[in-house]
């Protein structure tokens, strides 16, 4: 009987060996704005993800298979955009390998000193490419010097990180930086089973209006499979359905494998790991035990005093937002704006289209609403209008900046200022009748002309004002008189003038207070 059991054990053994596969590496991309990044992606991948993406900025980070040599691997493509700082770092948790991508005519910018950091930090191994070789003003050894003044020594400078030049417009070296990838996996060892319950990381996390929670997982090791019970910290569900990169329903997505997944119970929490349990009760209880997310599939925690001054200025904002990672972006951006002036009230925060309970909400906190890549619908818009909502959508940050800064300007009342024109000095007061005076000074500074209003100085201090209604010299009207020029003046007002007062003369102008 014992050896029956000692010969089974061995089998499993060998049946457990038989799941262990050599699992695709997770491949992150990283560095500057408009350095080509996705560019370089879209050659590897041969589709058309740029076109896609509104300005042609990678806004959320997406998750793409691609095979080369008959292997597989996953990259995933991170913004490069200051304001995404938190979603690099989270591409760089999930990932095995980096790439250091450097446009070769613009070197190492803000944002590639930022990746090295996080790189360093994560201790990641990674690949330099550097990208846009075909252009005229490239210059990859610049590029490598600037990466030694960053502690970064390539191979050809007799450093161990290895450097790849790269086009993504003609494919130059971009089968070399595959190679370059597969190598540095096979050098790892990267393993996974498929006779493990699937676990991972949410990469990315939205609300479909339609279809409810909806997350973008990367498998890291075991097998998702449909109707498999799954958990965050914050969350559970039963997967309702899976799909590929590419929108394709699949029934199960293995180690390394990025896919879409719909049967969360609420938004889970971006970066989070997930497992899989064998019933609803085992979730649960890992989430009493795990409880860090605070989120909702409607709201998310507002940080109501963005820009927290002591003006009385204030502007109540409802967010609406695409996907759960767009909410540090945008936070980012109001710290940004000017906070001095205008207080920025955030009531709500929340994932998904514009409702008509964001218009009721916006209605009684008198809030304006800003959506970023959401859609409001015709009828929300009407709504919106019948009830005087301003209702805002932005597909890229700079625009949301823009727009919430004007909102800001306006939110400012015009100022009323005093635009000096002339000074005049009296010199003698010929008539006084009810209000009218007829005087006669001395223009001691710029000009006067009828119609102007007048301040009354007596004694360095003003003591009255009024307006001119007539000029008059030697006896004639004219329309200005001169600096240097005595005149008489027909003068209107409750207060009285005498000698040797100081008449200032002003336009009033209204002027657009300012944020900066």
């Amino acid at each position: 009987m014992s050896n029956n059991n000692g010969q089974n054990k061995i089998n499993g053994n060998k049946e457990e060996e038989k799941q262990i596969i050599s699992r695709p590496p997770i491949v992150v991309v990283l560095g500057h704005i408009d350095h080509g990044k996705t560019s370089l992606l879209d050659y590897i991948r041969k589709t058309n993800v740029t076109q896609k993406e509104s300005g042609g900025i990678t806004q959320r980070i997406g998750a793409y298979e691609a095979e080369y040599q008959n292997k597989k691997i996953t990259f995933i493509d991170t913004p490069g955009h200051e304001s995404f700082s938190v979603m690099r770092s989270r591409g760089t948790e999930i990932a095995d390998i980096a790439i250091l991508v450097i446009a070769a005519d613009e070197g190492v910018k803000s944002q590639t000193k930022e990746v090295i950091s996080i790189i360093k930090e994560k201790n990641i191994p990674f690949i330099v490419a550097i990208n846009k070789i075909d252009k005229p003003q490239a210059n990859p050894e610049k590029v490598k010097r600037e990466l030694a003044k960053e502690n970064i020594l390539v191979e050809s400078m007799g450093g161990e990180v290895p450097c790849v030049e790269t086009s993504a417009k003609t494919g130059k070296g971009v089968n070399d930086l595959l190679d370059l990838i597969q190598i540095m996996a096979e050098i790892q060892g990267l393993t996974g089973s498929l006779n493990k319950p699937g676990q991972g990381v949410v990469l990315e996390s939205y609300l479909d209006s339609k279809k409810g929670p909806t997350a973008t997982l990367i498998i890291r090791d075991g097998v998702l499979k449909m109707g498999d019970i799954i958990a965050t910290p914050g969350t559970l569900g039963k997967v309702r359905l899976l799909k590929d990169f590419q929108g394709n329903d699949i029934l199960q997505a293995i180690p390394s494998q990025p896919c879409f997944m719909l049967g969360f119970e609420k938004i889970p929490q971006v970066g989070k790991q997930f497992q899989t349990f064998s019933n609803m009760e085992e979730a649960r209880s890992f989430i009493q035990n795990n409880q860090t997310e605070t989120s909702t599939p409607q709201e998310l925690e507002p940080n109501n005093h963005i820009n927290n001054s002591e003006n009385k200025k204030s502007m109540n904002l409802i967010l609406k937002l695409d996907f759960m990672g767009s909410k540090e972006a945008i936070e980012d951006i109001l710290n940004k704006l000017p906070s001095d002036k205008v207080n920025l009230n955030i009531v709500n925060i929340g994932i998904g289209d514009i409702s008509e309970s964001d218009i009721k909400l916006a209605e009684a906190t008198h809030a304006k609403i800003i959506g970023f890549r959401v859609k409001t619908s015709p009828v929300i818009s009407q709504l919106a209008k019948q009830k005087s909502i301003t209702v805002l959508t932005f597909d890229i940050l700079y625009n949301l900046y823009k727009g919430i800064y004007h909102l800001m300007e306006m939110a400012l009342k015009p100022k009323v200022v005093e635009e000096e024109i002339g000074r005049l000095k009296t010199l003698v007061v010929f008539r006084t009748e009810k209000n009218r005076q007829i005087i006669g000074g001395k223009v001691i500074q710029g000009y006067v002309t009828k119609g102007l209003l007048v301040n009354i100085i007596r004694n360095d201090q003003k003591i009255g004002q009024g307006k001119i209604i007539s000029i008059q010299k030697n006896k004639k009207n004219i329309e200005k008189g001169q600096k240097g020029e005595e005149i008489g003046i027909l003068y209107e007002g409750s207060t009285r003038i005498q000698e040797d007062d100081i008449l200032v003369f002003y336009l009033k102008k209204v002027e657009k207070e300012s944020l900066s």
